[in-house]
């Protein structure tokens, strides 16, 4: 399971290097979309499969949820790491995520995420200023 958040750079040509704790984790490809408060997820390969399965599990004559497939399916990438290590991130898809210069890639669980660093510390902010109910993390601690 990654976790950790790497602060890094984009080059000119919209590559970003994969921290080594994540390198792994995506060796074999991964899929890069929209994710939700404005950030990237990057799901590997060997996991895009059952996300798949969930939006195709989604009822087709609901309208909230073609819209939630379409945007999320819609910006799907595939890649790979480059010999060096980076992946090369779409301009639709930073351009999404407010991806300019700098970065964090950040661990969750099942994926990665890549944020522009004050969407990265507005989110925490946000979690910190009014963390889950209690009832939510009811089970969170053994």
């Amino acid at each position: 399971m990654p976790f950790g958040e790497y602060p890094y750079t984009i080059d000119d040509k919209g590559r970003v290097v994969m921290p080594p704790a994540f390198r792994e984790f995506v060796e074999d490809g991964m899929i890069l979309t929209r994710g939700m408060e404005g950030c990237l997820y990057v799901f590997p390969v060997s996991s895009w499969k059952r996300v798949e399965e969930q939006l195709e599990g989604l009822p087709l004559t609901d309208a909230q949820s073609r819209a939630f497939v379409r945007f999320f399916y819609s910006g799907a990438n595939k890649a790979r790491l480059d010999n060096q290590s980076r992946v090369s991130v779409p301009q639709t898809l930073r351009a999404f995520a407010g991806l300019d210069s700098d970065v964090i890639v950040a661990g969750a669980p099942g994926r990665l995420e890549l944020w522009s660093p004050a969407r990265w510390e507005a989110a925490i902010t946000a979690v910190q200023d009014n963390p889950p109910k209690p009832d939510l993390l009811a089970n969170f601690v053994a």
